[in-house]
């Protein structure tokens, strides 16, 4: 099996459909850590495609803003835009069909990269817990509410060999569930996130 990347922005390729995937350098990550940036492509990724006024509404922003950070995105690979659809006034984006890859290690010596690392980490985790809380606000039915989980594990101990273990096995669990690209869903179904977040803690208290 290979290595798994320090961080990813989404599961190992060894743990997806086949697509094709791309490793993350220095100037991707630039091009992506930026709040705004990242609530556009994260909107893009769960809900397909948008324009510039739809995007702008659902984010508070100005649609002239959004344009740019658009087309910034598309610079950088991340986005592109949907031919066939809208007007030349009125452009339809979508997110590329590559997997982001990346690792962390990649930028831990690199001073100039440091910043926009931070950025990024720091927004995506700040997404991570907005999914939680607006699950936990909305008004869902007792058969969802009672389907969803939020939970964690704070007991467990173990070394990195048995950490990286622990989440080849929670990934390879994950790709069972997913659907094939062709598969119809059940007239029921729903999207559904599923957010994994495992790390380390420092020791604290006393011995």
């Amino acid at each position: 099996m290979p290595d798994q990347p320090e961080h990813t922005t989404e599961p190992p390729a060894h743990h997806r459909a086949a697509r094709p995937a791309r490793r993350m350098d220095a100037r991707s990550l630039r091009g992506l850590a930026h709040p705004l940036r990242m609530g556009i492509f994260e909107l893009l990724t769960l809900d397909g495609p948008a324009t510039a006024t739809r995007l702008a509404e659902r984010l508070g922003e100005n649609t002239g803003t959004v344009s740019w950070h658009l087309r910034h995105l598309a610079e950088h690979g991340f986005i592109e835009e949907e031919t066939g659809r809208g007007t030349r006034r009125e452009r339809w984006w979508k997110r590329v069909g590559v997997t982001n890859d990346l690792n962390t290690a990649d930028f831990r010596d690199d001073p100039d990269s440091r910043g926009a690392l931070f950025v990024y980490l720091h927004e995506l985790v700040r997404q991570y817990f907005n999914r939680v809380t607006d699950y936990v606000n909305e008004d869902w039915d007792d058969t969802w509410r009672q389907a969803g989980t939020v939970a964690d594990w704070h007991d467990l101990r173990m070394t990195p060999e048995q950490l990286k273990a622990l989440n080849a096995e929670l990934f390879e669990v994950i790709a069972r569930h997913a659907p094939a690209p062709d598969a119809v869903p059940a007239p029921d179904a729903l999207p559904v996130v599923v957010q994994l977040q495992s790390f380390p803690r420092e020791e604290r208290g006393g011995t």
